[in-house]
């Protein structure tokens, strides 16, 4: 009697720690497990198209985390989408020839900016832009012109008979 009560509680204690562990994961997935620190300073950057970017996306540099994104509007003039940038203080030494670029993280599909550093000696600060940005590879846009591709290729290739 006594074992098969240690054995249901060792079950219901593996049970808790994955209800924990999958806790844990869906907060680090959906990046909201970071703290919301105001420690650091903000820049902007413009992007013709952000696809499915959204606000706490991670900020890397060479898979280093360096912050996260804080908004993204619209510029209604040039209709661009203007990303803000927290970027933490330990990182304030970033050149501003700095180029943003959008990629896709594992098979979820989760955006994030990647940062490149420039050769510049001139630091970004508070409040600044980086000019050099590559906006987010749409999927359906890449398909679009390879179909659109191979159809072109397709009718050279009938035209010859």
């Amino acid at each position: 009697m006594n074992n098969s009560k240690f054995i249901e509680s060792m079950v219901g204690l593996f049970v808790l720690f994955g209800f924990v562990g999958a806790f844990y994961l869906a907060m680090d997935v959906s990046n909201l497990s970071h703290k919301n620190s105001e420690d650091g300073y903000k820049i902007t950057a413009r992007f013709e198209n952000v696809g499915g970017l959204q606000t706490q996306a991670k900020i890397t540099m060479a898979g280093v985390k360096l912050g996260h994104v804080v908004a993204i509007k619209i510029d209604q003039e040039t209709y661009e989408a203007v990303v803000t940038m927290q970027i933490n203080s330990q990182f304030n030494k970033l050149p501003d020839d700095t180029s943003a670029s959008i990629f896709t993280s594992g098979l979820l599909g989760n955006q994030y900016i990647a940062l490149l550093p420039g050769a510049s000696n001139k630091i970004l600060s508070e409040g600044e832009e980086i000019q050099l940005t590559q906006s987010a590879v749409i999927l359906e846009e890449v398909i679009g012109q390879f179909l659109y591709n191979k159809s072109d290729e397709f009718s050279d290739t009938t035209k010859k008979f």
